[in-house]
């Protein structure tokens, strides 16, 4: 225990140290945290489907059909009529012949990165995906291979630099700290010469970029060999999913071991998910809402020196010590705005940020009401 310990006394010595905040009300633009009434700032409920009454009732409804828990994995007796309708809804919205509903993006990755990569396979890897991504790799047989952040030349130097007989390009859409938005067509098109499959996590840029907010392959017009997912931002409710062709799905369901040995997601998320689904299919209004407030947030930010040009609703700000974004992040929390201070791990250490996004429900005065309070709090403590 005294590892422990120590351990733990060196997190909190270097302003590392992380606290769960309780949220007492619904995750919409204005919630409760910690018995405080606060502006959401941070939420990635994108679209505000979280609290969309139809989602809602979608739920309210699929419990009293199914009951609450799935009762067993998707092989044995979980696998409800309603996990097939919301794959088929998947599948059709990103233009795929076939998904897979996973209990979380994060198990997705772990999952489909770990079932395709044998020990033949050289990975290559953006140095900023998601953890899971990271992970998924780690758990493969193959050979790990780190280009350069959206850097696709050095992407292309390190293929060419490595002899394969099997590898696979993976890298996130829409990066979750910095927001910024990889340069898929090339990587396709490295992929293409180089005889290597594709494999995008969308898991924020699903129903947000793309006029219809189908994602990286709508928003670039490119065809991903495998795309992965999330239906706990944008869709408001919970789960990960994978698009592919149907052998590339039929493939994951007899070996995806976090797809195989855990006990399906419940009916009520499900349900909630196809609800979502149906909304953002139907009417588009609620992309172009988020499409502009991100538009005219950075250009608010921007007005008080803050250098954001974000295509997606993660705007970060640079604060770079961890005690300073700290400090930052509850002088805001004081004046009812939070937006939470992300250190390392997450980031690098010395590259504190405020991760701040924005949502579709949020409208201009709730932006106007945050870019005043930063600047005001710039103006006191940098």
């Amino acid at each position: 225990m005294l590892d422990i310990n120590n351990k733990l006394q060196e997190i909190k010595d270097n302003n590392l140290y992380r606290e769960i905040r309780y949220l007492s009300k619904p995750q919409d633009k204005i919630t409760v945290i910690d018995g405080k009434k606060v502006l959401l700032m941070s939420s990635n409920n994108y679209l505000g489907l979280c609290n969309n009454n139809k989602v809602k009732q979608a739920s309210i409804d699929a419990i009293n059909k199914y009951g609450l828990g799935s009762g067993g994995s998707r092989l044995t007796t979980g696998s409800y009529d309603l996990h097939k309708e919301l794959e088929e809804k998947i599948a059709k919205f990103k233009n795929c012949e076939g998904a897979l509903i996973f209990n979380n993006g994060y198990m997705a990755n772990l999952g489909v990165i770990s079932a395709i990569c044998d020990e033949e396979y050289y990975i290559f890897s953006d140095e900023l995906n998601h953890a899971s991504i990271i992970d998924g790799c780690k758990l493969s047989k193959g050979k790990i291979v780190i280009y350069k952040h959206n850097d696709v030349n050095d992407l292309k130097e390190k293929v060419k630099a490595n002899k394969f007989k099997k590898g696979i390009i993976v890298t996130d859409s829409v990066f979750s700290m910095d927001g910024d938005i990889a340069n898929i067509p090339e990587i396709v098109k490295i992929a293409k010469e180089y005889n290597l499959l594709t494999l995008v996590d969308d898991a924020h840029a699903t129903g947000v970029i793309g006029k219809l907010g189908k994602g990286s392959s709508e928003y670039f017009n490119c065809d991903i060999d495998i795309t992965v997912g999330t239906l706990s931002k944008a869709i408001g409710s919970e789960g990960g999913f994978v698009c592919g062709n149907k052998n590339v799905i039929d493939f994951l369901k007899n070996r995806s071991r976090s797809f195989i040995f855990s006990t399906a997601l419940s009916p009520v998320v499900i349900s909630g998910a196809i609800s979502s689904f149906d909304i953002i299919q139907n009417d588009n209004s609620l992309i172009l809402k988020l499409q502009n407030n991100i538009e005219y947030l950075c250009r608010g930010l921007r007005l008080i020196g803050y250098e954001v040009d974000s295509k997606s609703p993660i705007i970060p700000i640079m604060i770079g010590e961890e005690d300073k974004a700290l400090k930052f992040s509850k002088s805001l929390l004081d004046e009812g705005i939070y937006i939470p201070a992300i250190r390392y791990p997450t980031v690098k250490k010395g590259y504190a940020i405020l991760r701040m996004t924005v949502m579709a429900t949020h409208d201009y005065e709730d932006l106007d009401f945050v870019i005043n309070k930063i600047n005001e709090v710039k103006n006191k403590t940098m």
